[in-house]
């Protein structure tokens, strides 16, 4: 009899399959590694086995065998007695101490003809919940015999070991022994090494998980309610531990006062600057500590597939090296500031539109380089826990999904916090199986009083339908988390209400801003992307008159804080709306800030706010020096309609009567500059090639110093460097996904991924469509020149990994272990490539060089992709060398069959330029 316990075959049912053959063992599924705890539920089995199965003259010992990491076998013996009834009567562990078992195998033989009937009509506790019985009868022929039975039992556990794994010496590549509150510094090329900080978090959440009864353990994992808390998401004391507070958003804390609203993913993006990513990231960590609240719930970085998704802004672009980066350097920011981050939203939650109602049907292959690649990079920056999202993925929920969350997340990347669910994505109580570690807000329907988990939870572990070691580690993972921040010692008490801000009795009004507005300065003008620039129209050079038009100008009649999380058109945009946002403790408008310039210029400002009188916006533009046109888009959660757009956008378009606008302004002013605050793209054929419109700047959403970092750009001092961090195309037709709309709650609609790996600016260069402008273009007030291409292996003497990339070298795919896809041998540089950059214009100015890599046409591969950035700042006439390293990794491809990464045989060509299209410099790689 030889059991194979696969949890593969189902993460959510027990399946019980009893088969016997003359001639040989049944053909045997993969063999996974599972926990230990495993085992113990398969004596129970084996137990209910024997009670119900009886098998004449039949002697010997079966043995069980579990191979552990280390390799070593511990064995386990089944004794059997008599030979008219022999009865399984013992199933013993010995004291051996396993933590993963790759296969468990119990056999016996016969010697003799035998007649053999069985019936299972027990099943063990693990799998009576959620299986029926099956039997087999049958006549066994003279000669040995080997039975199987093959069993699925649910999952109870998926333990992992530090990424990545310490060892001694310590191996070339690696910042050592990293903790959250001292990362390496911004664009090290060293690995961070957090394995030592999380065994260390792990091993005294153990001890304090070891002292909770059942319920309290349940308790850790299950939210308190919509509203059961001070906080948007709520978990109960236990024992000791005080229990954590989570609240919104990617871009400050939400709901409470004198915070700061930073400027939003998308702006951070677009910078290519890894310092400020990390700036902006630790400043925001800093005021969620602030707060009290342990879990800051961002960054988000899902990857902009449509351009018309409506919390696109909320990331950090449509490309998965930049969303990558951008994930990495925020992430190792937030929780040096120390709160915890929580990626989100994991995994495939591209569109508002039914996103309670979808399944994102994704390739293997496009999941692995496209989608998980971002969480990928915030795992390897130490992240604590991780939300998965409302939709399905492949048709299973993404919040019990087993290939996601325990196969993809904690098995392949090695994941070691917990995973929370998107608020109402908790479906069932067996997600605990599925790899769901904690239930948000708790209860099924917000206010409900009802849990898929608490009690529920309690039931499942005691009736074995969940192994209680399951429930540790789910309870384990979250305290770790807290460990893991040292929010154990001297962590400020939670001091808002976020559904009752004005209740004086839990609302401390605790001011956290710092100097932080100095960050948001910095990253609204280093993000704003010059898109048109003629006649030196930019910078702004003391103009006698001004006019400024628009309503995005200016202030919203109703405040910044006016409509609810943000959701209204009126006034000028400075974040999008939904749970992503945060209150504005002032807004800095470009009619403002361009007025205080203008008084210490004399110059005279004139304006005109409206976007309907046409005739009015032209007159006040007439004659002026210069006129300013503000045009916006905007968009966001699907919970908020704003003229129509429910949560995504309808169309590309420019808000309100923008294009018309612009027009008007144009033909009356033939120094028309225009400035857009958006979310993502927009069309801007109707007048971006009109000659009177002398330059245009994309500002995105910059947050509460909207108008000063924008003077900064227009009057100079500030020489523009933002990149577009996706593409602006011609029409709306040119991307390769739109949005899905229709469908009803009763049904799942089915959106296919058949774009595959092109998606923005991949999809433009595989299909020969020329945009209006790509992905990673920006206009400069200076001009740089590229020279000195160099290109060579790097050494590291680190024999532990030699076999592994000389196999990486021959074309082999990466094991298919657990943190395989994180392991040091595939992450720290492989190659370096280095050039100048010299400024050869006359002011002084920041250049962002792009490496986009080619891979070898066996590849199958998009013909470039983002593999590599920097960031310049040099004065006239300076020249710098810049060094980007490539990994393994970024010369792989994801195996579908292997289940690895491996290197595609062929030549390697990259190119380093301004663009994904404007390239200075070519080479290849010699590997």
């Amino acid at each position: 009899m030889a059991l194979i316990l696969n949890p593969r075959l189902s993460a959510i049912c027990a399946l019980l399959l009893l088969a016997v053959s003359t001639d040989a063992a049944l053909p045997q599924p993969e063999a996974v590694s599972v926990p230990g705890s495993v085992l113990s539920s398969a004596a129970s089995v084996l137990s209910s086995l024997a009670s119900s199965v009886s098998f004449p003259s039949l002697t010997g010992t079966l043995t069980a065998s579990a191979v552990v990491p280390s390799a070593s076998t511990v064995t386990a013996s089944i004794s059997t007695v008599s030979a008219a009834s022999a009865s399984l009567s013992t199933f013993s562990t010995a004291s051996a101490s396993f933590s993963t078992v790759s296969t468990v195998s119990v056999s016996f033989s016969t010697a003799s003809s035998v007649s053999a009937s069985g019936s299972l009509s027990t099943l063990s506790s693990a799998a009576s919940s959620a299986a029926s019985a099956s039997s087999a009868a049958t006549t066994i022929n003279t000669g040995p015999v080997t039975e199987t039975t093959l069993i699925t039992l649910p999952i109870s556990s998926y333990p992992f070991s530090a990424f990545p794994v310490p060892s001694a010496p310590p191996v070339p590549g690696v910042f050592p022994s990293t903790s959250p509150s001292s990362p390496p510094p911004p664009g090290s090329p060293l690995v961070p090494d957090f394995g030592p900080a999380w065994a260390a978090a792990h091993a005294k959440a153990r001890a304090l998980v070891s002292t909770l009864t059942l319920e309290q353990k349940a308790n850790v994992s299950t939210g308190v309610g919509w509203m059961g808390g001070r906080c948007v998401g709520n978990i109960p004391p236990a024992g000791a531990w005080p229990g954590l507070c989570l609240e919104d958003s990617p871009l400050g804390v939400r709901d409470t006062d004198f915070v700061t609203a930073f400027p939003a993913g998308i702006n951070a993006a677009a910078t290519f600057n890894r310092t400020l990513l990390r700036a902006r990231g630790k400043a925001i960590g800093q005021e969620f500590k602030g707060k009290g609240a342990h879990v800051g719930l961002g960054p988000m970085m899902n990857m902009g597939r449509i351009a018309q998704g409506g919390r696109n802004w909320e990331g950090f672009g449509a490309d998965p090296f930049l969303s990558g980066e951008s994930a990495y350097e925020t992430v190792l920011g937030w929780q040096a500031g120390g709160a915890q981050a929580c990626a989100k939203h994991y995994v495939n939650n591209e569109q508002e539109h039914l996103r309670q109602e979808e399944s994102s049907d994704v390739d293997d292959r496009t999941e692995h380089e496209i989608y998980v690649h971002p969480f990928m990079r915030a795992v390897q920056a130490g992240v604590a826990s991780v939300m998965c999202s409302y939709n399905q993925v492949n048709t299973s929920w993404a919040c019990e999904n087993d290939r996601t969350l325990n196969q993809i997340l904690k098995g392949e990347i090695g994941f070691q916090g917990y995973v929370m669910s998107d608020w109402g994505a908790h479906h069932s109580t067996l997600a605990a199986v599925a790899g769901l570690d904690m239930s948000m807000p708790g209860d099924i329907s917000f206010g409900s009083g009802t849990s898929w988990w608490g009690a529920n939870l309690t039931a499942f572990v005691e009736n074995g339908t969940i192994a209680e070691a399951r429930l540790n580690d789910m309870a384990e993972r979250v305290v770790a988390g807290w460990y893991l921040l040292g929010q154990d010692e001297n962590y400020p008490e939670v001091s808002f209400n976020a559904f009752f801000q004005n209740d004086p009795a839990t609302n401390a009004h605790v001011d956290v801003q710092d100097d932080h507005f100095q960050v948001v300065r910095a990253i609204g003008a280093a993000s704003a992307v010059l898109l048109k620039n003629t006649a030196g129209a930019l910078p702004l050079r003391k103009p006698k008159s001004i006019a400024i038009i628009g309503n995005d100008s200016g202030p919203s009649s109703r405040g910044p804080n006016g409509y609810s999380d943000r959701g209204g058109d009126d006034g000028t945009l400075a974040m999008g709306w939904g749970s992503g946002t945060t209150n504005f403790p002032y807004l800095i408008t470009p009619l403002e800030a361009i007025q205080a310039r203008a008084r210490e210029d004399r110059s005279s400002v004139s304006w005109f706010l409206g976007d309907w009188d046409l005739a009015g916006a032209a007159a006040t533009a007439l004659d002026q020096d210069v006129a300013l046109v503000f045009a916006n888009a905007d968009s966001g959660e699907d919970y908020i309609t704003v003229d129509g757009n429910e949560g995504d956008r309808k169309n590309l378009t420019l808000w309100g009567n923008a294009d018309r606008l612009i027009a008007a302004v144009a033909a009356a002013n033939p120094n028309t500059v225009v400035v857009v605050h958006a979310v993502g793209p927009a069309i801007v054929e109707a007048w971006i090639e009109n000659p009177n419109v002398t330059a245009v700047l994309w500002a995105g959403l910059p947050g509460q110093e909207s108008g000063n970092g924008l003077v900064d750009v227009l009057y100079g001092a500030v020489s523009p460097s933002g990149r577009l961090p996706y593409t602006i195309a011609k029409s709306a037709a040119d991307y390769p996904a739109q949005l899905i709309t229709g469908g009803n709650t009763d049904e799942i609609i089915r959106i296919a991924y058949t774009e595959g790996l092109n998606i923005d600016y991949r999809h433009f260069d595989a299909a020969g469509i020329a945009p209006r402008f790509e992905f990673g273009f920006g206009l400069s007030y200076t001009t740089f020149a590229y020279s000195d291409l160099a290109v060579w292996p790097v050494r590291q003497n680190d024999w532990t990994s030699a076999g592994l990339e000389a196999a990486w070298a021959a074309g082999k795919a990466s094991p298919n272990v657990e943190g395989g896809s994180t392991a040091l041998w595939l992450h720290r540089p492989a190659f370096e490539v280095s050039f100048t950059v010299k400024n050869t214009g006359k002011v002084k100015g920041g250049e962002i060089p792009q490496l986009y890599l080619h891979f070898p046409a066996s590849a199958g591969e998009p013909p470039s992709v983002l593999r590599g950035f920097s960031d310049v700042l040099l004065n006239p006439g300076e020249s710098r060398t810049v060094s980007l390293t490539l990994s393994r990794y970024d010369l792989s491809v994801w195996d579908t069959v292997a289940q690895g990464w491996r290197k595609p045989s062929g030549r390697f060509t990259f190119s380093v330029g301004a663009s994904s299209r404007d390239f200075r410099l070519k080479g290849s790689i010699p590997v």
